[in-house]
């Protein structure tokens, strides 16, 4: 069941949890998250990832996902591992996988190698649903070849940002994953906001997901609901979580509240068959408009989830 901007509901909050760790893999999808991330990469020692990929095949084909999106993050394609990732995960549990997570997308054409192994893989299997790709953007590269990597191919669904590899990519102090420190108060500004803007810019361009990285400090409850509120005033979707106890939050902050659903469904109303009209002493034209037709059937989507 594959969530896009035009699917059942967006995916408010996902869940990474490492493919090395199968009991905590049966959690996650039992969890709140509305998408599971079996993760290869960063949370697999090297030495532990062939046993790792034959954890997530299992998991992918025994387990109860229920609503839940399913995804599997390779490792980056300047590894040794993403094509085996690719390779065995695929051919092995295909038919139950939605998408394929990949690292640190630097340019059209590594979508564009995801994508047709991926094809070679479905023929190979005789798998009839195609299997969508996420792109993470971390990297210097990456910023710079936005436009032509959101466009890379017809599978791509989401765009996601990647704090930690970013601000390592471009050699800018940080202590701590999503987390704002002593350099964000010595900047005095965001210091995410000029590659969080062209993701979202990317992704409504070309009608895709777009989900904020992860906030290293699980245990900091208002600090990771501010990260949530900046990244959906700024059009994010969702957000990555590391640990389960961030899922209700970020699928709160993510959710129109009950007033929002309100005042939006007051304005669709009001707007109905005109090019503007007047509300509670303000004037309301078709860009009110349609930001809140997509409060409501966003609304809608997480209620029938």
């Amino acid at each position: 069941m594959s969530l896009t901007v035009n699917g059942p509901a967006p995916a408010r909050s996902m869940l990474f949890v490492p493919a090395s760790r199968p009991d905590r893999i049966a959690k996650a999808v039992a969890s709140a998250a509305d998408a599971v991330c079996i993760d290869l990469e960063d949370a697999v020692a090297v030495d532990d990832k062939p046993a790792a990929r034959a954890h997530a095949i299992r998991a992918f084909l025994d387990l109860d996902f229920g609503p839940r999106l399913r995804i599997l993050r390779i490792n980056g394609l300047d590894t040794p591992f993403a094509y085996r990732d690719l390779i065995e995960v695929v051919e092995g549990a295909g038919q139950n996988i939605d998408l394929i997570m990949l690292p640190k997308a630097g340019a059209r054409e590594d979508v564009c190698f995801v994508d047709r192994l991926l094809s070679q893989l479905e023929m190979h299997r005789g798998l009839e649903r195609p299997i969508g790709i996420e792109v993470q953007i971390e990297s210097a590269a990456g910023f710079l070849n936005i436009r032509e990597i959101a466009s890379a191919s017809p599978r791509l669904e989401a765009i996601i940002f990647g704090p930690g590899d970013y601000a390592a990519s471009l050699r800018m102090p940080q202590t701590s994953i999503g987390e704002p420190d002593g350099n964000d108060a010595l900047y005095g500004a965001h210091r995410w906001h000029a590659v969080m803007h062209a993701i979202v810019a990317a992704g409504r361009a070309n009608n895709l997901r777009c989900m904020d990285g992860p906030y290293a400090g699980f245990n900091d409850e208002a600090g990771f609901e501010r990260s949530c509120r900046m990244a959906r005033v700024l059009g994010f979707d969702g957000k990555q979580c590391i640990h389960p106890k961030q899922l209700a939050k970020a699928n709160e902050v993510f959710s129109p509240s009950a007033e929002e659903v309100a005042y939006a469904e007051r304005i669709v109303q009001a707007c109905e068959g005109r090019g503007a009209a007047t509300l509670d002493g303000k004037m309301i034209d078709a860009a009110n408009f349609r930001m809140s037709r997509w409060v409501v059937e966003q609304a809608r989507r997480i209620r029938a989830r």
